[in-house]
C-alpha cells in the first residue's frame, strides 16, 4: 500500500524530530529539510503529498519558499501546505493564505491535532479530484459546464461574477479565501478591487441563495469560507 509522503521544512531539530515521529507513527512517509533551498531541491526529485512549512528558516524564509512552491508550473503548485510557525500575528496568517497555504498552525502545537489536520486536507483534496461537472453542497447545486445554479431544484439567476465567486468558494470549501485571493482569482485583478466590492457581491450572493447562502461564512480579519456543513 502506498504511503502518503509528508515533507517537513523545519530548522529546529527537536521540532522536526517530534513531527517526523508522529507522522511516521500515523502511517506516513516523512521527509525532513532544514532549509528552504534543501526543500526545493528535494521536491524536484521526490513526490510529496503534503508540506509542513516553518516561516523562520535560515536563508530563504518560509514565505518565499511557499511562493516558489506555489509558482505556476512548479511540480508542487497543487501540493497542500500547512504553515507551522511561532508567528501567530494576523498579518502573517493573511500573507500565508494569500500565498496559497491550506492551513496555518501556531507553535506550540498538538502533534495529534496536526496529524488530524493533515489527514483532513488530504481527504478534501482527494474528494476535489477530478473536478466534478456539478458541485453540490446540501440543497445547493452548481453545474459548472452549464453555468446553472439551483437550490432545492429551483433555478437561481446569478451574474457572471456571482457565479464565478460561488464556484470558486465551493471548489475550495473549508478553506479560507482572503479578499485579495478572490480579487485575483475571480476578478483576475490584484487588490485593486475594493474590499467593499467583494463584500457587496458576497452579500448579494447570500441573498439570492436564500438559506443556502448561510454556508458562505465570514472569517473575521481574513475573508470568506464555504462551510463544509451541508445541513443548512
Amino acid at each position: 500500500m502506498h504511503k502518503e509522503t509528508v515533507l517537513v521544512i523545519e530548522d529546529d531539530k527537536n521540532i522536526a524530530r517530534l513531527v517526523k515521529y508522529n507522522f511516521d507513527r500515523a502511517g506516513f512517509a516523512c521527509l525532513v529539510a532544514a532549509t528552504g533551498e534543501d526543500a526545493l531541491h528535494l521536491t524536484g526529485r521526490e513526490r510529496v503529498d503534503l508540506i509542513l512549512l516553518d516561516l523562520m528558516l535560515p536563508g530563504m524564509d518560509g514565505f518565499e519558499v511557499c511562493r516558489r512552491l506555489k509558482k505556476a508550473g512548479a511540480r508542487t503548485s497543487s501540493t497542500p501546505i500547512i504553515i507551522l510557525t511561532a508567528r501567530g500575528e494576523e498579518v502573517d496568517r493573511i500573507v500565508g493564505f494569500e500565498l496559497g497555504a491550506d492551513d496555518y498552525v501556531v507553535k506550540p502545537f498538538s502533534p495529534r491535532e496536526l496529524v488530524l489536520r493533515a489527514r483532513a486536507i488530504l481527504r478534501r483534496r482527494k474528494q476535489e479530484e477530478p473536478a466534478p461537472d456539478v458541485l453540490e453542497a446540501g440543497k445547493l447545486a452548481v453545474d459548472v459546464a452549464r453555468r446553472r445554479v439551483t437550490v432545492s431544484g429551483k433555478d437561481v439567476e446569478l451574474t457572471k461574477l456571482e457565479f464565478d465567486l460561488l464556484a470558486t468558494l465551493l471548489r475550495r470549501r473549508g478553506r479560507v479565501q482572503t479578499r485579495e485571493t478572490l480579487s485575483a482569482d475571480v476578478w483576475d485583478m490584484s487588490s485593486d478591487v475594493a474590499t467593499r466590492t467583494i463584500d457587496t457581491h458576497i452579500k448579494r450572493l447570500r441573498q439570492k441563495l436564500g438559506k443556502a447562502g448561510a454556508q458562505i461564512e465570514t472569517v473575521r480579519g481574513l475573508g470568506y469560507r464555504f462551510s463544509e456543513d451541508t445541513t443548512r
